[in-house]
């Protein structure tokens, strides 16, 4: 199920978080919970942050927001490549995708609302 909002950052992100959904649901199906719950919270965060960003009560409160979202950007890309390089967990390419495609946007648009400042 894919959501159109017309903002490309929410849209993306929002669909990411589905998609770390199912893909923590097959970590846990393999009996990887640790690393599902982190990445389940990790992963579905940048959306929330993105989200709230969207609110905000000024550019420098929507920045921070955007921060945080791309400090979650990290983590999750942290635990997808741990998964990646384990012998034993699954790994999903699409995800990683998807992630460096969710930092740059997130790079970008906090450097481009900086200068608006």
């Amino acid at each position: 199920m894919k959501r159109v909002t017309g903002n490309r950052i929410v849209d993306l992100s929002f669909d990411f978080a589905l998609r770390i959904i199912s893909f923590t649901e097959i970590l846990e199906e393999e009996r990887k919970y640790a690393v599902a719950t982190q990445l389940i919270r990790c992963g579905t965060s940048i959306g929330a942050n993105i989200s709230e960003a969207q609110s905000s009560e000024s550019k420098a409160d929507f920045i921070h927001k955007l921060k945080v979202a791309s400090k979650e950007s990290e983590e999750t890309e942290y635990w997808l490549l741990l998964c990646k390089y384990s012998t034993t967990y699954p790994t999903n390419e699409e995800l990683l995708s998807m992630i460096v495609e969710i930092k740059k946007l997130l790079t970008s648009i906090i450097n481009s609302s900086k200068k608006q400042l």
